[in-house]
């Protein structure tokens, strides 16, 4: 039996279209590598990932190719090994590198299908929407999943539908501001930050990787067919 075979009982000859599509990753914490692995497991067969840090002992209670033997990995190395024993047909781009303004266009020399953005710098976000924009790529941006407990509160939705959440705050007025055109897609919950104050921002195992499931949903939908909105 072909490993794909209950996916094609739910999209037939669509899984095709599926394996041909290029999806680009950045950040692969929490959600990220979520939405790499279910993006796999769906028929992804074509990725660019990127993340320029190693794995740390505090990630391991919520990213998913974290364990302790492999603290120190460059996480985009871990996640390659991850895609490849899943599916040994894809074919992946790694780009080890942080990045800012000054490198963001580099990620896009290659064609893309969709761009996952799981990235930490709101700056990078910001710019993200505008160049998928230009670009007409399809991107669901993910907004804050720490210091949450209820990934039930977790939607789909238009940036500017959005609250209590407050990097999507911080997109809306970009996007209000600069007169974006069209919805800007993202992952949001609101739900109200579960701690008041803390230095470093708590996080949990299945608030992320809901974020990412969902944020993997958004693009198998789109592409055969379906939508959230």
């Amino acid at each position: 039996m072909n490993q794909f075979e209950r996916l094609k009982l739910l999209f037939k000859d669509k899984v095709n279209l599926i394996h041909s599509k290029k999806v680009l990753i950045i950040g692969l914490g929490g959600v990220g590598s979520y939405a790499v692995e279910a993006l796999t497991r769906s028929g992804i067969e074509n990725f660019i990932i990127v993340d320029n840090d190693t794995i740390s002992l505090s990630n391991l209670n919520r990213q998913l190719m974290t364990y302790q033997n492999n603290i120190g990995e460059y996480k985009t190395s871990e996640i390659e090994k991850r895609i490849l024993s899943i599916n040994p047909n894809c074919k992946i781009k790694k780009i080890t590198s942080f990045i800012s303004l000054d490198n963001i266009n580099d990620l896009f020399y290659d064609t893309i299908d969709y761009v996952v953005d799981a990235c930490d710098t709101i700056t990078v976000k910001l710019e993200l929407i505008r160049i998928c924009k230009m670009k007409n790529i399809k991107l669901i941006s993910c907004m804050g999943t720490g210091n949450k407990i209820d990934p039930t509160r977790l939607k789909i939705i238009d940036v500017r539908k959005t609250s209590y959440d407050p990097i999507a705050k911080l997109v809306r007025k970009m996007v209000n501001k600069e007169k974006i055109k069209g919805k800007v897609m993202v992952i949001s919950s609101d739900e109200k930050p579960y701690v008041k104050s803390s230095k470093i921002i708590p996080s949990n195992s299945y608030v992320p990787a809901v974020a990412g499931l969902l944020c993997a949903s958004y693009i198998i939908n789109d592409i055969v067919g379906e939508s959230y909105v």
